[in-house]
C-alpha cells in the first residue's frame, strides 16, 4: 500500500515537473520566433550556421522543420524523448539554457529539440560526421514512393472525370509524316523505335512543338533566373525526356549527343549520378549540380571536412555501379508542399524550395533514379546506362549560392561520354590543355603573373608580356586608320547618374565598383558605350558625317566575383577593343559587312577557325517590332553579302537589338566568343542622340523615322521604347529599373533631325582574355611580328661578345625585340634556353661571322634550315614580317580613276 501511494506521488511530481517544462519550452519558444522564422531566409546569418550542428548519438538529422512545430500533446513530447535521448543529453539541456532551439522531425512522429550557439559554429562545423548511405536517403525514398502512390489515385479520379485524357493525338515528324499515338501514354522514345532502333539508341532527348494548348508552367529549382518555363517557349519547341508521355498534338523532332541541346541534358543527367555517388559515399548535403559547357559539377555540404584526390576513384567506382544497374530516371510533378516534405532533411533545397516557388499553388518536378531524388526541371535521359565512361576531373571548394559570407562547400567536377574510347580521347585533350594552359606558359615564360592576396583579378605583366599586349593594340591601331576609324579616350570614373541613363546602374550595379565621394555615388567603368554616347552628343553631327566610328582602348573594371576569377580569361581589370558605330538605319547592311571582313581578316592572321551565329528578336523585347524586322533583315543580308556561313539563334539577342556572334575556334577546337556585332536602338533613345537629316533648316517638321524614304511605309518609329508585348511591362521593369523605364524617350526629336543607331562592335573583346587564348592556341610561339622575342644573339665564345652586342644594338635600334646571352654557358646550352624561350630566332656569331660581317641564322619553326646574312639582309628581311596590316602603310599607290 505505502509502495502504491509513493509510486503514485512521484508520478503525480513527475506529470507537474514535465509540464511545466513544457510551458517554459512553449515559452521560450513564443520568445524568439523571430529567429525561427528568418531561419531559412537567404544570407540570413542564422541559416548559414543553423545546419552545422551536434547532434547526440541518438539522433539522425534528416526531416528538418522548416517552420518550427510546437509539441501538441505531453504524451508525444514525452515519447519523443524518452526514446531519443540519453539520459545526459537530457541532464545537459536542464543545466544549459540554449540561446535558440530548432526542432527536427526524426521519424516523422518524433521529436527532439537541439541546441547549439553561433559562438561555437566553427566547432560545430568540425563536429560534421561523413557517414556512408545516410539515413535520409530512406527517408525520400519512402517519401517519394508514398507521394507516387498518393498521385496515382489522384490521377484516377482525374480520368474519371476527363474524357480526353487518353485522347488519341497527332504527332509530326520532320519529313512531315503523322504518327498517331495516345496522350498521355505515347512517349517519345516510342515513336523514336517505331522509326529505326539506331534512332532510338543515339537519341538523347526529343524536342517538341506542341500545337495545342497545354500547361507547361513549372518553377525552375536550379535556375538562377528563377523564371517559369514560359509558354512562349513551346512556339520553338521544347526539350522533353524520352520516357515522359506526350501531352497533346505536336511536332517532335529527336536529338542526339552531337548537339548542344543532347550534350547539356546528357551532363545533367551525369551530375545526378554524380550527386547520388557523392551524397551515399559522405552523406552530406547536395546543393546545386548543373551542367557546364563541359562537363558538369555537383557541390556538397561536408561541414570542415574536404573531398581529396584520392577519394576519385571511389566516386567513379560509385557512379559506375549506378550506370551498371541502367535505372531509369523518373519524373514526379510536386507542389511546393509536397517538395518541401520531401527535403526538409536537406536546409539548402529547402532554402531553394522556398526563394524560388513563391506561390504555395506553384509546382516544380523532382527525378529519382535508383535510390537517389533531387530537385530538378529536367528533362534527362533514359537511364543511368548511357553514362558509359566518367571520370572525377577535379575538386574545389564552394560558397553557397557564391557568396562568400555563406557556407564553404565542396565541388566536385567531372566529364562523362557514351564510350570509352571518347574518354579516353579527352584526357588525352586535357593533358595536352593542361600544357598550353594560359597561366603556366605565362609563367614559363615570363610574361605575367597574378596575386591574389593585392589585386585579385588584375594581371601583372612582365617586360616580354607588355611587349605583346602593346604590339596587339598598336596592330588594331593602324588597322583602325585603314578602316577609317576615329580613337578618343574617355574618363575611367563617371557619375552614378551616367549610369542610370544608360541603364546600367539597375541591371549591371553588382558587377561595377561603386563609391561614395561628397555625398554622391560614383562608378568605375565596366564598358564604353555610355562615354561615347557623350562625345557623340558633343559632335553636332549631320547625315553627312555619318558613319562615325568612334573606337577607345580605356581601361574597364568590373567586380566579378571571387570564386569565378580566373588568369587573364575572368578578370576584373581589362581593357577592350572597343568600337560604337553611330549610323542611320540605311548604313546598318554595309557598316555590318565592313565589321565582318575586319574580324574575318584579323582571326586569320591568327589562323583562327570561326563559326558564326545569327541571334534575333527574344521574347522580352524592347522597341518597335518593324525596326526590328528590319534590322534583322539587314544582318541577314550583310551575312550573305560577306559569302559566309551562319547559324539562326531564334530569340538569343539582346533585349534593345539583334546581334552576330562570332565564336572562334583554337588549335584544340574549343570555342571562344571575342568578336560580337550588336545593334541598339535604345543607347540613343536614353541618351537623345540626335544628327541633322536632308531636311534640317527647310522648316520642314521633321518625323522620327530613322528609316530612308523607301521603308517609311515598312517602319513606323516609336520613340516610347515600349516592349514588344503589353504584357511584358513588369520584365521591362526588371530589365531598367522602374525608374529608368519611365524614362526611356530622352526627349523629342527636334525639327530636321533623326536618331541613330549604336553598332556596337568588338574584335578582340577583353585584350587579356585574348592573349590568354592565343598563348593556348600557339603553347607560346608567337608569330614574328607579336612576338616579345624575336631573336636572341648567341656568341660561341667570349671572344665574340662585343660583335654579338653590336648585331643586338643594330636590331634592336631598328625596333626589333632582341636579347643577347653573353653568359659562360655552352653554346648548346644556350641554344637549348632560347629554344625553351621560344625566340623565333638564333643569330649565332662567331670567326666566321666576324670576318664577313654576317649572322647565322636559325629559324625556330624550320630548325634544319640554317642561313647566313649580312646584317643588312636581316633587317630587310625582319623589316618584311613585320607587314601584316590589311594595306601596305608605308608605300604610296598609284592613283586609280574611279
Amino acid at each position: 500500500m505505502r509502495l502504491t501511494i509513493m509510486s503514485l506521488c512521484i508520478c503525480i511530481s513527475n506529470i507537474l515537473f514535465s509540464n511545466l517544462n513544457n510551458l517554459l519550452f512553449v515559452k521560450s519558444i513564443k520568445k524568439n520566433k523571430n529567429i525561427y522564422s528568418n531561419c531559412l531566409r537567404r544570407k540570413s546569418k542564422n541559416f548559414r550556421s543553423f545546419h552545422n550542428f551536434n547532434l547526440s548519438p541518438n539522433i539522425r538529422p534528416y526531416n528538418y522543420i522548416g517552420e518550427v512545430s510546437f509539441p501538441t500533446s505531453y504524451k508525444n513530447r514525452k515519447s519523443s524523448t524518452k526514446k531519443h535521448h540519453t539520459s545526459s543529453s537530457l541532464n545537459l539541456e536542464r543545466k544549459q539554457r540554449p540561446k535558440k532551439t530548432i526542432i527536427f522531425s526524426v521519424d516523422n512522429k518524433k521529436m527532439s529539440t537541439l541546441n547549439f550557439d553561433d559562438s561555437n559554429l566553427e566547432t560545430l562545423k568540425k563536429n560534421f560526421v561523413i557517414k556512408d548511405s545516410p539515413d535520409f536517403i530512406k527517408y525520400r525514398l519512402d517519401k517519394f514512393n508514398e507521394l507516387k502512390e498518393k498521385k496515382k489515385k489522384d490521377l484516377e479520379k482525374i480520368i474519371e472525370n476527363d474524357p480526353n485524357y487518353y485522347k488519341e493525338i497527332n504527332i509530326e515528324l520532320l519529313d512531315g509524316s503523322i504518327k498517331v499515338g495516345q496522350k498521355n501514354v505515347t512517349t517519345p522514345y516510342q515513336i523514336a523505335s517505331q522509326i529505326s532502333k539506331k534512332l532510338s539508341e543515339n537519341s538523347i532527348v526529343a524536342k517538341v512543338i506542341y500545337l495545342d494548348d497545354v500547361n507547361l508552367n513549372l518553377c525552375d529549382i536550379e535556375d538562377e533566373e528563377s523564371e517559369e518555363k514560359s509558354e512562349e517557349t513551346s512556339q520553338e519547341g521544347i526539350l522533353w525526356d524520352l520516357n515522359v508521355p506526350l501531352i497533346g498534338n505536336c511536332k517532335i523532332n529527336f536529338l542526339g549527343i552531337d548537339t548542344p541541346e543532347g550534350k547539356k541534358v546528357f551532363w545533367h543527367s551525369s551530375a545526378h549520378i554524380l550527386g547520388s555517388s557523392l551524397e551515399k559515399i559522405y552523406g552530406g548535403y547536395l546543393t546545386i549540380g548543373p551542367a557546364l559547357n563541359e562537363g558538369f559539377y555537383y557541390d556538397i555540404f561536408l561541414g570542415n571536412n574536404s573531398i581529396v584526390s584520392d577519394d576519385y576513384t571511389k566516386i567513379e567506382n560509385e557512379y559506375n555501379k549506378l550506370v551498371k544497374e541502367n535505372v531509369e530516371f523518373e519524373k514526379m510533378v510536386c507542389t511546393k508542399e509536397e517538395v518541401l516534405e520531401l527535403f526538409k532533411y536537406n536546409p539548402f533545397k529547402i532554402e531553394l524550395i522556398k526563394s524560388k516557388i513563391r506561390n504555395d499553388n506553384e509546382k516544380t518536378s523532382v527525378y529519382k533514379c535508383g535510390n537517389f531524388i533531387d530537385l530538378c526541371l529536367g528533362p534527362h535521359i533514359k537511364n543511368t546506362g548511357k553514362s558509359k565512361a566518367f571520370k572525377v576531373l577535379k575538386n574545389s571548394s564552394a560558397y553557397w549560392l557564391g557568396d562568400k559570407n555563406n557556407d564553404s562547400l565542396q565541388r566536385v567536377y567531372g566529364i562523362s561520354f557514351q564510350k570509352k574510347t571518347e574518354l579516353t580521347d579527352y584526357i588525352k585533350f586535357i593533358e595536352e590543355a593542361k600544357k598550353r594552359d594560359h597561366r603556366n606558359v605565362g609563367k614559363n615564360l615570363n610574361l605575367f603573373f597574378f596575386e591574389k592576396e593585392t589585386s585579385p583579378g588584375s594581371g601583372f605583366w612582365f617586360t616580354h608580356g607588355a611587349k605583346i599586349y602593346n604590339k596587339l593594340i598598336e596592330f588594331m591601331r593602324k588597322e583602325y586608320r585603314i578602316r577609317k576609324y576615329e580613337e578618343v579616350i574617355t574618363p575611367n570614373i563617371f557619375s552614378c547618374d551616367l549610369w542610370k541613363t544608360s541603364g546600367h546602374y539597375q541591371n549591371y550595379k553588382n558587377c561595377m565598383f561603386i563609391f561614395n565621394i561628397e555625398n554622391k555615388e560614383w562608378g568605375m567603368k565596366p564598358m564604353n558605350c555610355p562615354g561615347h554616347c557623350l562625345i557623340f552628343k558633343q559632335l553636332n553631327a549631320s547625315y553627312k558625317s555619318l558613319p562615325i566610328r568612334l573606337a577607345d582602348f580605356g581601361v574597364l573594371h568590373r567586380n566579378e566575383i571571387t570564386g569565378s576569377l580566373s588568369g587573364l580569361t575572368r578578370v576584373r581589370r581589362f581593357q577592350q577593343d572597343d568600337a560604337h558605330i553611330f549610323c542611320s538605319l540605311d548604313h546598318i547592311k554595309t557598316e555590318v559587312v565592313n565589321v565582318l571582313q575586319f574580324i574575318f581578316y584579323v582571326y586569320n592572321l591568327f589562323g583562327f577557325k570561326y563559326d558564326l551565329y545569327l541571334s534575333t528578336r527574344p521574347p522580352k523585347y524592347i522597341g518597335d517590332i518593324n525596326t526590328w524586322n528590319f534590322a534583322e533583315q539587314s544582318l541577314k543580308e550583310a551575312l550573305e553579302l560577306a559569302n559566309v556561313k551562319w547559324k539562326l539563334n531564334e530569340g538569343d539577342g539582346a533585349f534593345y537589338g539583334p546581334k552576330i556572334d562570332i565564336v572562334l575556334r583554337d588549335s584544340l577546337n574549343r570555342t571562344h566568343q571575342c568578336g560580337t556585332v550588336q545593334l541598339d536602338f535604345q543607347l540613343p533613345i536614353r541618351f537623345n542622340l540626335q544628327y541633322k537629316n536632308k531636311e534640317y533648316g527647310v522648316g520642314q517638321e521633321a518625323d522620327s523615322n530613322l528609316a530612308n524614304e523607301s521603308n517609311k511605309d515598312a517602319i513606323e518609329k516609336k520613340e516610347d521604347s515600349t516592349l514588344g508585348n503589353a504584357d511584358n511591362n513588369d520584365e521591362q521593369n526588371k530589365l531598367d529599373g522602374e525608374d529608368a523605364a519611365n524614362n526611356q524617350s530622352g526627349g523629342a526629336l527636334k525639327k530636321g533631325f533623326d536618331r541613330p543607331i549604336i553598332i556596337h562592335r568588338a574584335i578582340l573583346g577583353s585584350v587579356e582574355r585574348f592573349v590568354a587564348i592565343l598563348v593556348e592556341h600557339t603553347s607560346g610561339k608567337f608569330p614574328f611580328w607579336l612576338s616579345p622575342r624575336q631573336a636572341i644573339v648567341l656568341p660561341i665564345s667570349d671572344k665574340f661578345n662585343e660583335y654579338a652586342k653590336y648585331i643586338h644594338d643594330v636590331l634592336t635600334n631598328n625596333l626589333f625585340d632582341v636579347d643577347v646571352d653573353i653568359s659562360v654557358n655552352t653554346l648548346n646550352k644556350k641554344i637549348r634556353e632560347a629554344q625553351l624561350k621560344q625566340y623565333n630566332f638564333i643569330l649565332v656569331v662567331g670567326e666566321k661571322e666576324l670576318s664577313t660581317n654576317t649572322v647565322t641564322v636559325r629559324d625556330r619553326d624550320n630548325p634544319n634550315d640554317q642561313k647566313v646574312y649580312t646584317i643588312q639582309e636581316l633587317v630587310n628581311n625582319f623589316k618584311k614580317m613585320l607587314d601584316i596590316n590589311s594595306v601596305k602603310l608605308n608605300e604610296i599607290p598609284p592613283f586609280i580613276q574611279k
